[in-house]
């Protein structure tokens, strides 16, 4: 059984400390579209029992060699089977058109990503665990509603896109009157793409935004930052009159009697989402607060990641292996 994983993995070691996890790319489909993942196992993994596993979705516009790449890797170092992958019509995954940011799509993705890596031998099928980060937050809050294959559900900086945008009544008139035009434009030159990415794209959009808030550190996450990856979009294209529909929180208390873990920093602006959320999802969710940490930091800044990582590898360990 070890060789049997060693292959699997191709012998590609990630080290931290005296920790290590095998990774091996791995694909799978969704409603046809090849969809491009990254597995993750422990080093010290010796085939006698299966594993739990859980699935890491990135944030919207993201990439897996970006901060989920970041959380499969140190949650499988804690004893986990770890899946990650790219989202469909983004990174490495096929789809068209490109970089379409699709929270409906997104919740099927993670609902294959599921089935993916529950049907591997080594995997416990009945523990199963799902971590979003960011608007991926949402997309797993929203598919864990229905899919009782997820027995454990967490989130870091989990954000409702289309809160986020279409919260303020005015701002969403307009861009859902901006989505008619792009529509009509799109027909108009055959359908070439129009839409328009979220992110800022220049030191100047971003500094527009308050010191530490989302949309001002993406663009110093990745525009011009330690995230920045050629496969990423960085937040993604968004079709707003699509968007206005998805409501990720609206029966949170589906989950229970589920656990809910929802991981936060005492600084970041998008906050606000996770601590409604709680409210209505049962007494078996939690909300953690990492003191100091803005909604970007959790991304990538070791020691932020460093307890997100404990107090993630503690629920999984305990809702999952039931220790």
């Amino acid at each position: 059984m070890k060789k049997m994983i060693l292959s699997l993995c191709a012998g590609a070691f990630l080290a931290c400390g005296s920790a290590f996890a095998m990774r091996t790319p791995v694909e799978f489909f969704n409603n046809g579209i090849k969809i491009a993942g990254m597995l993750y196992i422990p080093d010290d993994y010796m085939g006698d029992k299966k594993l739990s596993g859980i699935v890491v979705c990135h944030p919207a516009g993201g990439v897996k060699e970006q901060t989920s790449g970041r959380y499969s890797e140190e949650l499988s170092k804690k004893g986990f089977a770890t899946l990650t992958f790219d989202a469909a019509r983004q990174g490495e995954s096929e789809g068209e058109p490109r970089g379409l940011e699709d929270p409906f799509q997104r919740a099927e993705d993670i609902r294959s990503a599921v089935t993916y890596l529950a049907t591997r031998d080594f995997v416990d099928e009945e523990k199963i665990g799902i971590l979003g980060i960011c608007a991926a937050g949402s997309y797993v809050s929203y598919a864990a509603q229905t899919d009782l294959r997820m027995k454990a559900i967490a989130t870091v900086s989990a954000v409702d896109p289309a809160g986020e945008l279409l919260e303020d009544p005015e701002i969403r008139k307009s861009l859902l009157e901006q989505t008619g035009k792009i529509r009509n434009l799109e027909m108009k030159n055959g359908g070439t793409t129009f839409w328009s990415h979220v992110n800022p794209g220049t030191p100047a959009e971003a500094n527009a935004y308050p010191e530490r808030s989302m949309f001002r550190e993406s663009y110093y996450y990745y525009v011009d930052g330690i995230g920045k990856h050629p496969n990423s979009t960085g937040w993604g294209v968004m079709k707003y009159d699509m968007l206005a529909h998805f409501k990720p929180f609206e029966h949170m208390d589906w989950i229970s009697p589920r656990p809910l873990l929802m991981i936060v920093g005492t600084e970041a602006d998008t906050a606000r989402w996770s601590e409604n959320a709680i409210k209505s999802a049962g007494k078996n969710a939690e909300l953690f607060r990492i003191k100091g940490a803005s909604h970007m930091d959790m991304y990538y800044k070791d020691n932020y990641v460093a307890q997100a990582v404990e107090k993630l590898a503690d629920f999984f360990t305990k809702n999952l292996d039931g220790k």
